[in-house]
């Protein structure tokens, strides 16, 4: 098969699996993002050299007590996460977010491409674990469930993605990051957030509608997907240097595995909840 179509066709499945399981329920969108962590824990674990057993089991005892808080917090058919002032999850955030720093000064580092294995479980946990538990709790809000929310997300990622390699592609002179990526320009980074603020102007106004006054929000959330979205597929690009390989894995033909496909939310997503939880401290 032409490789440019086996990777539409593989593109093609992987978005209306992830776009109809979020939109079909509650349940069918925890199913997919624990099938999605377990295969990403198997990828991390694959990239670092890390014995499986332990971290797979440490990602489902995790990730189903987090479920267990969902459900317990349904009432009346709807379900709620109580995101807001909740010192629970501002925990997971701040050991999500120290992390996160240490990925980006790891990313800087390019002296040491060893990791040691106090590290290896720190990204196990922080960069893999907790951001996936993050992202099943950014739909969720004080009137439940909103999958249009994660899914405009999403967009915006590809958005950024899509126009990043449009605009490098045809003005780009500039490398952004050349020993990670040699094919990222700094004319590419810029493009993709501009439309990605762009199409974030469309997407609260038509498909989230959400009031005139508000819109400025998803243009934050915009720039937030443009920049860190980009950090985190830089990150994910050192671990597979580090190791040797081109993809993290080859679940999904001509897109490499699912962190390749994820690389960009789960570190987008924690950055999100930290702006969710800024904002409704200031309101």
């Amino acid at each position: 098969m032409n490789e440019t179509l086996k990777r539409s066709i593989s593109g093609a499945i992987y978005i209306i699996l992830l776009i109809s399981s979020i939109e079909y329920s509650i349940e069918s969108f925890f199913i997919l993002f624990g099938v999605f962590l377990l295969i990403a824990v198997i990828e991390f674990c694959n990239l670092s050299r890390l014995n499986k057993i332990a971290p797979i089991v440490i990602a489902n005892l995790v990730y189903l007590f987090f479920y267990k808080i969902a459900i317990a917090t349904k009432t009346d058919g709807v379900f709620y996460l109580l995101r807001y002032n909740n010192t629970f999850d501002l925990v997971v955030l701040f050991l999500t977010l120290i992390v996160s720093l240490k990925c980006v000064v790891f990313l800087y580092d390019d002296k040491n491409l060893k990791i040691d294995s106090f590290s290896k479980f720190a990204y196990l946990i922080g960069y893999i674990i907790l951001p996936f538990i993050i992202i099943t709790k950014i739909p969720f809000g004080i009137k439940g469930y909103n999958p249009n929310i994660l899914i405009s997300i999403f967009i915006l990622i590809w958005t950024n993605d899509t126009f990043a390699y449009l605009v490098g592609k045809s003005i780009g002179k500039h490398k952004l990051f050349e020993r990670i990526s040699p094919k990222k320009t700094i004319e590419g980074f810029i493009g993709g957030i501009i439309f990605s603020i762009i199409a974030s102007y469309f997407i609260s106004k038509y498909f989230l509608k959400i009031p005139e006054k508000n819109i400025y929000i998803w243009f934050i959330i915009a720039f937030i997907v443009g920049v860190f979205g980009t950090i985190g597929d830089l990150v994910e690009s050192k671990f597979k240097r580090i190791a040797g390989k081109k993809d993290s894995g080859k679940i999904m033909p001509g897109h490499g595995g699912v962190l390749d496909r994820l690389d960009s939310v789960i570190f987008v997503a924690p950055i999100i909840f930290l702006f969710y939880q800024i904002l409704n401290y200031v309101s």
